[in-house]
């Protein structure tokens, strides 16, 4: 099975001192000085919907998105165009945009310090019911990628790779990464260097 339209999304810490008002000036900008190599479009606002996708960078190959969905505020990483290559690089791909926009926003001084990846916690989606749908079936069958992305991820440091079965058949494929041992930004992007 090769997955395509991979999200990440970076779990934060102390969530109820996120003010999201911030994050449309600073899309914006990205958007004008071209930060990402992806072309990115136009910024929506969802901050009025409860437990829902927070504000969105809209972009042509993936969008960027500090989201509340399932009460969880975290910076997400949308993959939308295929890439070239096996799951690990797609794996790979869009944990680096994740990670790359959470290290953006920490710095960036608009947000006042209050962005902060927690260090332990990463959820994985696929937005392709087709090729991967929400079921067992599918998690015995990309595992082995997985396993080898989150040993490189965490650089060989205990983890736990969950999948929830039971889950809505008609939801995403998700995964949560977790380990005990808290990762800055930087160290996981260099593990995947």
């Amino acid at each position: 099975m090769k997955l395509q339209h991979v999200n990440v999304k970076l779990m934060l810490d102390d969530p109820a001192s996120v003010d999201l008002e911030p994050l449309i000036p600073i899309f914006h900008s990205w958007i004008s000085e071209r930060v990402f190599e992806e072309l990115l479009l136009d910024v929506a606002d969802y901050r009025h919907v409860p437990s829902g996708p927070g504000v969105v960078l809209i972009g042509h190959q993936a969008n960027y998105s500090v989201d509340n969905m399932g009460n969880r505020l975290g910076v997400r990483y949308n993959r939308k165009a295929a890439l070239d290559g096996a799951t690990g690089d797609a794996l790979r791909q869009a944990a680096r945009a994740a990670l790359t926009a959470c290290q953006r926003l920490r710095d960036e001084p608009r947000m006042a310090g209050k962005i902060h990846f927690n260090g332990r916690e990463i959820e994985m989606f696929v937005n392709d019911r087709l090729v991967a749908p929400n079921s067992a079936e599918t998690f015995e069958a990309v595992r082995p990628d997985l396993e080898r992305f989150s040993k490189r991820l965490f650089g060989g440091e205990e983890y736990s790779l969950t999948y929830e079965s039971g889950r809505d058949p008609r939801g995403l494929f998700t995964i949560s990464l977790k380990t005990s041992r808290s990762f800055a930004v930087e160290d996981l992007l260099q593990n995947l260097a």
